[in-house]
This record gives structure tokens, sequence and C-alpha cells, in this order.
């Protein structure tokens, strides 16, 4: 791949993000995939474009969406929250079927259902994911045996999982087999394996929060974020690091 070098250079997937075709880690996923060219040729991982090159992803020509978008969406469970429409049927884009690309900003799994934003502005992505910007998401989580002051302490301070220990977190039981908690962290499917490490099993998972937004729409409904939402996240935002 020859490139034009010049100021404007920039890494591919930081591209892609940029211009609101996907986050930096689908793009990596794609360029794996072999699915993306610039000025005709296949990239790697690394590789930096221009302004002007000419980008394609399988093969149709990706152009700058104009218009940014902010929704909310209620994820119901079953929905996959991935942008590849050709490997996963019941993906989070199709059931949507917004008509401008976007993405999900973060993950809920198969089986959770709740909040979850989607955006095709890059910039704020990494911001909202990164753990170190300290961004909360609240969970009401039911489970299949009735909890304990032990478990509640256990889950506040940090439990072991995926070679690491998890933050100290804000955790309260509102009935005999449910509770709230906070979480600042975004670990692969934290709170299951967190739970499943204290011998319980997660029954029922959904999400209510994220940063200042709250979940007030019915399962697989989705809205358009308000200015004054924007704003607020915005101001949490300030300061934040894009960098993972």
């Amino acid at each position: 791949l020859i490139l034009i070098m010049n100021k404007t250079n920039i890494r591919i997937n930081k591209y892609l993000s940029e211009i609101g075709y996907c986050s930096r880690r689908e793009a990596d996923n794609l360029i794996k995939q072999g699915r993306v060219k610039a000025n005709n040729n296949l990239v790697s991982l690394g590789t930096k474009v221009s302004v002007d090159s000419e980008i394609r992803v399988d093969n149709k020509v990706i152009k700058k969406e104009e218009k940014l978008v902010y929704l909310a969406f209620n994820k119901p469970i079953g929905i996959v929250c991935t942008t590849d429409v050709r490997v996963e049927k019941n993906n989070i884009i199709d059931y949507i079927n917004y008509p401008l690309r976007i993405y999900p900003i973060g993950r809920l799994d198969k089986n959770s259902e709740g909040l979850i934003f989607l955006t095709n502005d890059g910039n704020i992505v990494n911001k909202i994911l990164r753990s170190k910007n300290k961004n909360e998401k609240e969970y009401i989580v039911e489970v299949s045996r009735t909890i304990t002051k032990s478990f509640i302490d256990q889950m506040q301070k940090g439990i072991p999982i995926l070679g690491t220990v998890t933050d100290p977190c804000f955790i309260k039981q509102i009935h005999k087999k449910k509770f709230r908690i906070i979480l600042t962290q975004g670990l692969n499917r934290q709170i299951r394996r967190m739970c499943e490490y204290l011998n319980y099993r997660v029954t029922s998972l959904r999400r209510v929060r994220i940063m200042n937004i709250r979940l007030d729409l019915e399962v697989g409904m989705y809205r358009h974020l308000s200015k004054k939402e924007l704003k607020g996240i915005f101001k949490l935002l300030e300061g934040s690091s894009n960098e993972f």
C-alpha cells in the first residue's frame, strides 16, 4: 500500500471510527477478516491512510456520515450487540433498522436486556467505555437464591475474575433475590462472572442507567437523546481520555 505522507495520515481503525462507520474494535475485526481496502489495496492493523484515500469495506466505498446520531435503546433478551450482520442474524443493527450507519457503544450480552447507546460519533465511544473515566452504569440483577450480607460485602469490595480483581462498587439489596449495582468497569460478562464466583447464578439482568441517562423505554424501542441529555453526557466526558 503506497500512502501519500502528510499531516492528515491516521490509522485506518481511527479513520473508520471518526467518520462514524464503526468503533475502532469493530474496525480491527474487519481488517483482520480482510474486508477493508484503501486505494484498492488490502490494509493491515496499523495501516495509515490520508483523507484523500478511497476506503472500501466489503468492496463498498465508505463515506462520512454528515449527521451525528445518538440513540438510547432498550435491548431485548436474545439480541446480540454486534455490527456483523453477515454472521449474527439476531444482531442489534438489523433489529433497529436505522436509516444511517450506527453502532453500539459497548455491549450487553445476549441474555441481558436494558439500556444501550448507539451512535456514529467515533469521538465519544472510547471516552464512554474507558474504565479509568469512571462513567457509571447501573443494573438491576436477580439471582437464583437468597442474597446474604456476605454476598453483598464481597461483591462490593471486589471479586477476582478474568485475571484481575473488580473495582469496588456500589451494591444494594432490594429484594430477597434481587440487587442494584453500579459499575464503572466493563469487563466481559462482569456481573455474571462476579456472581458465579460466589456460587450465585444470574436469572435476570437489566441495565437501567448509563451515566446521566435512565432507561425510560419499552423493551425493543429506541429514541434520540435530547439536547439536554447530550449536554449532560459531554459535561461528564470533559477531560476524559479516548485512548484505551
